[in-house]
């Protein structure tokens, strides 16, 4: 997919975020935000797969080891919810590993537990 495009959906996916955030505030179950993100992107027209399987393929056989993506949208943005204090290193780097092991090249990181969502935003391009 072109640049252009990712941008695109990306921002539309950030906009619904501040919208959920927006409605909800800082405090609640990551799950809450990842529903309800969910349903802003679907209203949109999206398409979004919600927990969507993440397999590990080891010496060429395909393990499911239990990993899932928060939100897969239009198949190549990766969402990974957060609802913590603070992003943490290991966060980034979780992100990074689900984009190598998809071949995605896109993924936001959002952190719904803050006051300013602009503070919880984190975009991670490979």
């Amino acid at each position: 997919m072109e640049l252009k495009k990712l941008n695109k959906i990306s921002y539309d996916i950030i906009g619904c975020a501040y919208r959920v955030h927006s409605r909800l505030g800082p405090g609640l179950l990551e799950s809450t935000y990842e529903a309800c993100l969910e349903y802003e992107l679907l209203k949109m027209e999206y398409k979004v797969e919600r927990q969507k399987a993440l397999p590990i393929v080891y010496d060429e056989v395909k393990l499911d080891t239990g990993y899932r993506i928060d939100l897969l949208v239009e198949n190549e943005i990766i969402v990974d919810n957060k609802s913590v204090d603070a992003i943490a290193p290991i966060h980034k780097a979780q992100v990074m590993t689900y984009l190598k092991l998809s071949e995605k090249k896109l993924g936001l990181l959002i952190n719904f537990n803050v006051m300013d969502l602009k503070k919880g935003i984190n975009r991670i391009i490979m």
